[in-house]
Formats: structure tokens, C-alpha cells, sequence
């Protein structure tokens, strides 16, 4: 952890923060002011397979603007090419008639869009205020040492799940699982590892709901 202050009115008090703020590895990153600005791809020379062409352009046919297709647009290229790299802006640029500095702002923003090589399995501990006063913190630090090596597992904190109500909780591509138990994250760790279903019981899906239109329990 890093530190910064603020003043009170007793004076400079630090006030502790994480590394990267609430913000992903890279948010701070300089623009590199020596490139020209890259115009709309030529459709002519940039090659999009037409899978993700017929994807993009269903997504654009949804909005009365079509820009506002490109958080799903880039999302489709991410899982085409593992993260948003140059190459998947680029495509998803040509389609949409943007800028590639366009497109690379909006992936720059957004937690869910990777704009650096990352492990296809997306496990994400909530680390918002709910889940950090009931170890979140703690429950980060461990599954990171139970999974050290697990180069196809993307962990990471996020700032808001918005699952406090299972605080600590975590999302294992896509799945919800909480309130975790210190003494479940080993099998946890194991279960990712394993591609297994992750603490079936603690699955958010599978809690009762006075919906009777929710999805039950299998």
C-alpha cells in the first residue's frame, strides 16, 4: 500500500490507499504524445472476421446512435483476442466508422475491458466497503498465494460487485459466490484451479428468493 494526505483542520493526516486507487493496473498510463492521431481504419486494408463484423454491426443496429454499441462491440473483440489489444480496437473500430483513440478511452475506463494481456478466466474479489470490513482484503491476498502460477486465471479486485449483501464475496467468470469463509479459500483456489463449479452452496444464484419468477435452486 501506498499512502497520500489530506488536510484537516488538526493538519496533514495520511490517509492509506491501494496501489492502484479503484482503478485496474494501467489507468494512469501517459498517452504517448509523439504518434500521429490514428484516423478510422480503412476497411479496405483492416481485416475483421466476419463473425465479429455481423456481431458489432447487430450490436450498432440496437441504438439510435450507434456509438453507443462500443462497450458491447469491444467486449466481443476481448473475447475474440484474450484483451483489448491494438489489433481488436482496430477491428472494432473499422466496423463502427471510430477512432481507435476513440474506442482505446472507453476500454481505458471500463474494469471489465482488459487493455493488457490478461488470463481468460476472470475471478474478481469485491473489494468496496462492505466486503473490505469483512475481510475482503485478507480473502484477495490469500487467493492470490493459493493461485500463484495460474496464468489463465485473471484475479484482481473490483471496486463494487454490488453483492453486499454476501459480503466477502467473489465472481468467478460471472459466477457469484459469498459470504466466503477463510477457511474455504483453499478449496476455493482449488476449484478455480479445477475449471469445478466454485462453493455450490454459496452461489448467489442458488439462494431463496421471494421472486417465485427467480431462478431456482437446480
Amino acid at each position: 500500500m501506498s499512502s497520500t494526505g489530506h488536510l484537516t483542520g488538526k493538519g496533514l493526516q495520511a490517509v492509506p490507499r491501494f496501489q492502484h486507487g479503484s482503478r485496474v493496473p494501467g489507468w494512469d498510463d501517459a498517452a504517448d504524445l509523439t504518434k500521429d492521431p490514428a484516423g478510422v481504419p480503412d476497411p479496405a486494408v483492416v481485416e475483421v472476421p466476419a463473425d465479429l463484423r455481423a456481431e458489432i454491426e447487430d450490436f450498432m443496429s440496437r441504438y439510435p446512435d450507434s456509438r453507443s454499441a462500443a462497450i458491447p462491440a469491444l467486449r466481443a473483440a476481448q473475447e475474440r483476442h484474450g484483451w483489448c489489444s491494438p489489433e481488436a480496437v482496430e477491428q472494432v473500430a473499422c466496423v463502427m466508422r471510430l477512432t481507435p483513440g476513440y474506442l482505446a478511452s472507453v476500454a481505458g475506463f471500463y474494469d471489465q475491458l482488459e487493455t493488457r494481456p490478461v488470463g481468460h478466466r476472470p475471478v474478481y474479489v469485491c473489494t468496496n466497503i462492505s466486503c473490505s470490513l469483512r475481510g475482503a482484503d485478507n480473502l484477495l491476498a490469500e487467493l492470490q498465494h493459493e493461485l500463484a502460477g495460474a496464468d489463465d486465471v485473471n484475479l484482481r479486485g473490483f471496486e463494487c460487485l454490488g453483492a453486499c449483501d454476501i459480503a466477502p464475496m467473489v465472481s468467478v467468470e460471472g459466477v457469484y459466490v459469498g459470504p466466503v469463509d477463510e477457511a474455504e479459500i483453499p478449496e476455493l483456489a482449488r476449484q478455480i484451479r479445477a475449471g469445478e463449479d466454485p462453493l455450490p452452496a454459496k452461489q448467489l444464484i442458488r439462494r431463496p428468493c421471494q421472486d417465485p419468477g427467480a431462478a431456482a435452486p437446480e
